[in-house]
């Protein structure tokens, strides 16, 4: 039996930037009062501005200010306090975090500790679901020590991946595509990983070639209530760290989503999992599901799944850890158009993707129909080499894929950004890639087939190449309704044929 809800008023956000800046906006349409925390380069940052209050952690480096659980929960005493929301990031994954929350009294925003220390681990969760019947990558156990590895690697084979037990978005993780690589993969790994998580176990996993990575979002409530809101498309990636997402996955179809949303509320049931979440597979050229990992918090590409769902999932965060049922049931989740999203960091993609420092000094951000931008900054602000590049995710909604594309473009072409190089111009060139525009595209792509040097100037006018796609989808949707008319077969057919002739 579920506890009476917990009728919290003020949440502290323990994060940074545009993460931060969007749970307090839901706090603010919850009528909730919000509380930041900042480090000294962070003193004058948006999520300070737009909280009610804000507390002084420390010094910029990580481990002595965002990383702090006892000066997070100090602030969360004196500030009064009673609900944490983590982000994505830093704690946010850190079942000793949740635990102190829960000792401390404060309500923790996210899934229990057991559910974190379950499903946050990528080896324990593999256990998990492999063990409920879910397809899973072969790897290795958890915290075997370095000789061990060394040799379940020749029995795995190459290529594989070396990846941090903790944490995600890239960090500790290494390909290795042969044994002479091995030993200086894994210890690069191991210090990557401990410098972001502040815990340097790895894991080996065979690397699937030609694998795409989705993943699907799901929401839980106390009363055993789960739900999944369709799935994510996240194989536009660079050294792991994704670029750019979509919603829906251009290749997977209405049986195929079923059947991964199905085994993602197997998992989360399995551990009587609350509060979102997010189930990784990687899906191989015949549409066969692996599952990859568990993401035991709020994912930076949330938006796209909010925007074809009309689901906010942040506030639904809020209300479950309040005690509140789910909102909404299965039945009630339909898949409205198609979302994509770009996530705007401050790096040189003409020079290898090189950080990029200093002040913002001018910026037009673009608007209009179908067009959201969820930023951490603004004019003024320093981006600085402590944190993540990421100035901003921007995030474009259409009727169609092509629809949506097409005015990701016009939204990319009205980003102006001054101070600081983005990577606006490599997300124009992809969306310049024929391949891309086809959903031709795997986990490798950015690395292996794509090149910011590319002569574009000798390929069709892009432009009009996504305006024909728009038109085509339009009259395959118009033909699909005539179809429907089984008195006339001929309509059927036709239909058929555009619909296959589309598929390109």
């Amino acid at each position: 039996m579920a506890d009476a809800p917990t009728l919290f008023r003020k949440v502290l956000i323990a994060n940074r930037g545009e993460v931060a800046v969007r749970v307090i906006r839901a706090c603010r349409d919850l009528g909730l009062d919000t509380v930041s925390i900042y480090s000294d380069v962070d003193r004058n940052a948006m999520h300070v501005r737009y909280a009610n209050e804000a507390y002084y952690l420390g010094p910029p480096p990580a481990r002595e200010s965002y990383l702090c659980i006892d000066k997070i929960l100090d602030v969360a005493r004196r500030a009064g306090a009673d609900a944490i929301h983590p982000g994505y990031g830093f704690l946010a994954e850190r079942a000793e975090f949740a635990q102190a929350c829960e000792d401390e009294g404060i309500a923790f925003i996210g899934p229990s500790p057991k559910a974190i220390s379950t499903m946050g681990d990528k080896v324990i969760a593999r256990r998990t679901v492999a063990a409920a019947g879910v397809p899973v990558v072969p790897g290795t156990e958890l915290n075997l020590p370095d000789d061990e590895l060394i040799n379940a690697a020749n029995t795995i084979g190459y290529p594989m991946l070396i990846k941090a037990t903790a944490g995600g978005g890239g960090k500790g993780m290494r390909r290795v595509d042969g044994p002479e690589d091995f030993e200086s993969a894994l210890n690069a790994a191991r210090r990557e990983a401990e410098a972001a998580f502040g815990d340097g176990n790895v894991y080996l996993e065979k690397l699937i070639d030609g694998a795409r990575h989705i993943e699907i979002q799901i929401m839980a409530d106390e009363y055993g209530d789960v739900i999944y809101l369709g799935e994510r498309e996240c194989s536009i990636q660079r050294r792991h760290q994704k670029l750019i997402e979509e919603a829906p996955s251009p290749v997977v179809d209405k049986d195929l989503r079923r059947r991964m949303g199905e085994v993602a509320v197997a998992a989360a049931k399995a551990v009587n999992y609350v509060n979102a979440c997010t189930i990784e597979f990687l899906v191989d050229e015949n549409s066969n599901f692996y599952f990859l990992e568990a993401n035991t918090r709020l994912q930076v590409e949330h938006p796209v799944t909010e925007l074809i769902t009309n689901f906010d999932i942040v506030k639904e965060q809020i209300r479950v850890a309040r005690g509140r049922r789910l909102s909404r049931t299965q039945d009630d989740i339909k898949l409205v158009g198609a979302a994509v999203e770009c996530r705007i960091n401050a790096e040189d993609p003409h020079n290898n993707f090189m950080p990029s420092t200093g002040k913002i000094t001018a910026m037009t951000i673009p608007s209009g129909p179908g067009v959201r931008v969820d930023s951490g900054v603004t004019v003024g602000d320093e981006i600085t080499p402590y944190y993540d590049p990421m100035i901003a995710k921007l995030i474009c909604w259409g009727d169609t894929r092509a629809a949506a594309l097409l005015r990701m473009r016009r939204a990319l072409a009205e980003y102006r950004i001054m101070g600081v190089k983005t990577n606006i111009p490599f997300h124009q060139n992809i969306l310049d890639s024929t391949r891309f525009l086809a959903g031709q595209f795997d986990t490798t792509f950015v690395e292996e087939r794509f090149s910011m040097n590319g002569d574009y100037e000798l390929r069709p006018d892009i432009a009009a190449v996504i305006a024909t796609l728009v038109a085509h989808e339009a009259r395959q949707k118009a033909a699909q309704v005539v179809g429907r008319n089984e008195r006339d077969v001929s309509n059927w057919k036709l239909a058929g044929r555009r619909q296959n002739l589309n598929n390109w």
